[in-house]
């Protein structure tokens, strides 16, 4: 077993791993119990798994909890405790999702394309995420506006 420190949404979290290898996203899902992060392709194509970290938007499913260390992680539990980030009104106000599954991993792309200055169209051509609903063009309506 491995103990890591984490900082997650702005909390230490104290984890024993059975590997410094596990990924992140297990240890977000199994270990500390935020479940918003979705786990989708396991190969860091999907985006479901997308998490910010140092503000930056990352697969978590392809990082491992050892990298994390030192870093602050954000999910999109600690994104907005009364859904006021700009990309979630934005999700609301276009009535995005359908299942819903892939909106964190899509919020927090948008989230993180922010965070680096980006508006508008600029969002929409660098999100990758896939949404298997076919909800995109909701998606380039709602960053349109941010």
């Amino acid at each position: 077993m491995t103990n890591l420190t984490l900082n997650v949404n702005g909390q230490n979290h104290q984890v024993s791993v059975n590997s410094p290898e596990m990924p992140l996203l297990w240890v977000l899902r199994d270990l500390i119990g935020l479940t918003g992060t979705k786990y989708g392709c396991g190969i860091e194509v999907c985006g479901a798994c997308t998490v910010l970290v140092n503000g930056r938007p990352e697969k978590s499913c392809d990082i491992n909890a050892s990298s994390a260390v030192g870093k602050k992680i954000t999910t999109i539990e600690g994104l907005s405790a009364d859904r006021s980030h700009p990309a979630q009104k934005a999700w609301i106000a276009n009535q995005v999702p359908q299942c819903g599954y892939c909106q964190s991993g899509m919020l927090m792309a948008t989230a993180g394309a922010l965070n680096a200055g980006r508006h508008g169209a600029a969002i929409a051509s660098e999100i990758k995420n896939i949404c298997v609903c076919g909800t995109y063009q909701r998606i380039k309506q709602a960053v349109a506006g941010l």
